[in-house]
């Protein structure tokens, strides 16, 4: 069967710029593949773990394989996607872009996705690889020899997990994502990542599983609703990232939350610790967390 055709010819959001300024285009070995990490989601809100999760993929990569990541990239979904509870595409952008200048040196945002109609994730992996490789024109060797970047997925194990749900991803998507491209899994709480590969074993040498050293299972859905319950969500999510969401009240508290935790808040707030952990099983007890990954 013929590769799947890349999309070349795109659209693009008004006063749209590819941003490239941390992109890395001269190679540091010339034995080794360049590679970008995309990684697509809602980012509603970001929080450390998606920066860990570029983190543990970078440390995979140079440990495992002969590739060499030049740059990564978070790409906010579209307001299209239309997720019960998704904030607006500028709100996730700027807090995307608030997280990355604060915490990385190489980690980009591209809001070509978040300000267009709603884009599959195949087309979204075409836009950049038309950035990169044929607007920006690749990388080079120190030598000044001409390489093109592979692209590849960064993706948690229970996103690709759906890969192999009937009906949720079109076959000829799954060959353009898995089989032009690739991607790195990175393990899930709850998510078993054998179980989520398994029947997609035809694109077995294009899927990098990553196991998680120390379990995270922190999530936007579950930061939200420490919001709406007005809990603290502290060293969660970047700083810069917990004032903006303060300042727009993006998450505002729902009055949900038990008076015995209203009452713990103020006293975190006038610097008295609460050590106790009974309220926050209960609340989590109260309401369904969703999905992990957005």
């Amino acid at each position: 069967m013929a590769a799947p055709s890349r999309t070349t010819t795109f659209a693009n959001p008004p006063d749209y710029t590819f941003n490239s300024d941390r992109l890395r285009l001269t190679l540091h070995s010339s034995t080794k593949q360049p590679i970008v990490l995309v990684a697509c989601g809602s980012f509603n809100p970001i929080t450390y773990h998606h920066l860990r999760m570029f983190e543990m993929a970078s440390d995979f990569v140079r440990q495992n394989t002969d590739f060499e990541i030049i740059g990564g990239y978070l790409s906010p979904v579209s307001d299209e996607y239309k997720k019960p509870g998704l904030v607006s595409a500028h709100h996730r952008v700027e807090m995307c872009t608030l997280a990355t200048k604060q915490e990385s040196t190489w980690l980009m945002v591209d809001s070509w996705e978040a300000f267009l109609n709603y884009q599959r994730t195949a087309v979204v992996l075409d836009h950049f690889n038309y950035e990169i490789n044929t607007v920006l024109g690749g990388v080079y060797t120190q030598d000044g020899e001409h390489r093109d970047v592979r692209i590849m997925l960064l993706a948690g194990s229970d996103l690709i997990s759906t890969m192999s749900e009937p009906g949720v991803w079109s076959h000829n998507d799954l060959d353009h994502i898995l089989g032009r491209y690739g991607t790195f899994v990175i393990e899930r709480s709850g998510s078993g990542m054998d179980q989520a590969t398994d029947s997609l074993a035809r694109w077995r040498n294009n899927i990098y599983p990553i196991p998680q050293l120390i379990q995270n299972d922190v999530s936007s859905t579950k930061v939200r609703l420490f919001f709406r319950r007005g809990l603290s969500v502290q060293y969660l999510l970047p700083a810069a990232v917990i004032t903006y969401i303060e300042q727009n009240n993006l998450y505002p508290d729902d009055g949900l939350a038990p008076e015995k935790d209203k009452g713990k808040a103020k006293d975190r707030e006038s610097g008295e610790a609460d050590t106790g952990s009974e309220s926050s099983s209960s609340i989590f007890r109260q309401a369904p967390l969703g999905p992990k990954w957005h």
